[in-house]
């Protein structure tokens, strides 16, 4: 799995490869994360450091007020420990190269 950052000075994108499963990463494996969206939070100012570390806090601990993927969020909601036995599954069968 890999994660690719890209943008200008004005927006930035995180996007995964392949999609993640999870309820603030889109089907098509955009993050969906505040300082990343230009309405909500991104100024230039903000570092690769920020963003990666709002990426990690964001995947240990999703947000349930901005679900991005509806699988997973419904799943996240109805039954967190069936949500997590998923993605360590998925994880178990997509071993970093």
């Amino acid at each position: 799995m890999n994660l690719f950052l890209s943008g200008t000075a004005d927006t930035q994108t995180g996007k995964f490869v392949p999609p993640l499963f999870h309820p603030n990463v889109y089907p098509s494996g955009t993050v969906c994360l505040s300082i990343l969206n230009e309405e909500e939070g991104w100024k230039p100012a903000i570092t690769i450091k920020q963003i990666l570390l709002g990426i990690q806090d964001l995947l240990d601990d999703p947000n349930p007020d901005s679900p991005a993927q509806a699988d997973a969020y419904n799943l996240f909601k109805r039954d967190r420990q069936a949500y997590e036995k998923k993605v360590k599954n998925i994880v178990k069968d997509n071993p970093a190269p």
